[in-house]
């Protein structure tokens, strides 16, 4: 007598073996169709952001790590580097490591975890943020900052000018140096800024929309201007429209200074930390803290219409200023290259404050990613520029040891 093996069925705890009287393979068949229809409803409300790329072929993944490890070994990790360095294609993670430490005196290290004060690559972050209420409709990008903020004096200043570095406002480092201005044993909050805008007739550098000049004070009001239109603080307004959906839980906003000894320090290339002072306490212009796994997770979103649709992130990733000739240019919250003899678009963003000196690169072009944080007081983490010509066509730039 020939024996038959019917394999065991499992769906969802549904069991059925061969050996039910009530056996329906189509029952079965027609059970399983509508568990994983519910299975993928549930991933895609779950994760409404996602974008679905192009898969990585081995043969890409292993060459193009090849470049990268050499390019990070000889220009970047040499000995002196402490900090995050990831680089992905089609937002899967080519290579990363991890080097030196958060805290030197705790001996505590840096890992894929450990949220860095990323300094002006937070801008990206502050502009995102800003973005996302324009999409929900409680903001516009032309609209004036007086409508939002009465007290800011200067009435033809408008959200976009902030975000493009176009408003004239002087950066607030210089003019609370100025005799009379500021008690520079006090620390200077965002609010702080506007009140002095608002009351030390502090003049423009220069008239609205004529030129460009980078400003932090730009950012410090977009800061203002979210917890305005919120009604709530920055960080839980950011948390709300960007790190929950984007589950980037290694992300927060520095709003106080209380525990600035609980997280991660900045450094001397001696290994001396780094005393903090009366500009320290700003937010929006800098003082966000992420890692390089959660900037990346901002960086995917960036390519989903979802999250910031395409109307929105045509005015990003566009110049603003051609007052000048050259190449270099800014969009919303982010820096561009637009190269003039061919070659694609470069869009990036540095940062650097006190020891924290950071690059984030996306080559939206070939949807590369290169991020680069670190603490030590060094510019290592800005030859991330030198990278980008060997994965793609863009430009090459060197930077000097």
């Amino acid at each position: 007598m020939k024996k038959f093996f019917v394999p065991l069925l499992i769906v969802g705890g549904l069991f059925t073996s061969s050996c039910d009287k009530n056996f329906d393979i189509a029952q079965v068949i027609q059970k399983r169709s509508e568990l994983f229809k519910e299975k993928n409803k549930l991933i895609s409300n779950d994760d409404p952001y996602s974008v679905k790329f192009n898969p990585v072929t081995p043969k890409y993944k292993l060459e193009t790590r090849e470049i990268i490890e050499d390019f990070y070994n000889n220009r970047i990790n040499r000995g002196g580097f402490w900090g995050q360095f990831l680089v992905a294609k089609n937002g899967q993670i080519i290579f990363e490591d991890y080097q030196g430490y958060a805290n030197y005196q705790k001996k505590e290290k840096i890992n894929d975890s450990t949220p860095m004060h990323v300094a002006s690559v937070g801008k990206v972050f502050t502009g995102v943020t800003v973005l996302r209420l324009i999409q929900k409709g409680k903001l516009s990008l032309d609209q004036k900052v007086q409508s939002i903020l009465p007290n800011f004096p200067y009435e033809d200043i408008t959200v976009r000018l902030l975000l493009n570095h176009r408003s004239g406002l002087p950066y607030y480092g210089h003019f609370t140096s100025k005799a009379g201005v500021w008690n520079n044993k006090v620390t200077l909050t965002n609010t702080d800024v506007l009140n002095l805008l608002a009351t030390k007739s502090i003049k423009l550098d220069f008239r609205p929309n004529t030129r460009f000049t980078y400003s932090n004070t730009n950012y410090v009001i977009l800061a203002l201007i979210v917890e305005k239109i919120t009604e709530k603080s920055f960080q839980n307004a950011m948390k709300e429209l960007v790190l929950e959906p984007l589950k980037m839980n290694n992300t927060f906003v520095l709003e106080s200074l209380e525990n600035k000894y609980n997280i991660t320090q900045s450094y001397y290339a001696n290994n001396q930390i780094m005393r903090w002072d009366y500009l320290d306490g700003t937010y929006g212009d800098k003082n966000i803290y992420t890692t390089a796994r959660d900037m990346l997770k901002l960086d995917k979103a960036l390519y989903s219409d979802a999250f910031l649709n395409k109307t929105l992130k045509e005015q990003m990733y566009k110049g603003y200023s051609y007052e000048k000739a050259g190449e270099n240019n800014y969009g919303l919250a982010i820096r561009m290259i637009e190269p003039k003899n061919g070659g694609n678009l470069y869009t990036f963003h540095n940062g650097w404050w006190r020891g924290n000196r950071t690059s984030y690169v996306t080559l939206r072009k070939d949807t590369i990613t290169i991020i680069c944080f670190n603490n030590h007081n060094s510019q290592l983490a800005y030859k991330t520029k030198e990278l980008a010509p060997r994965l793609g066509n863009y430009p090459f730039i060197e930077i000097n040891d």
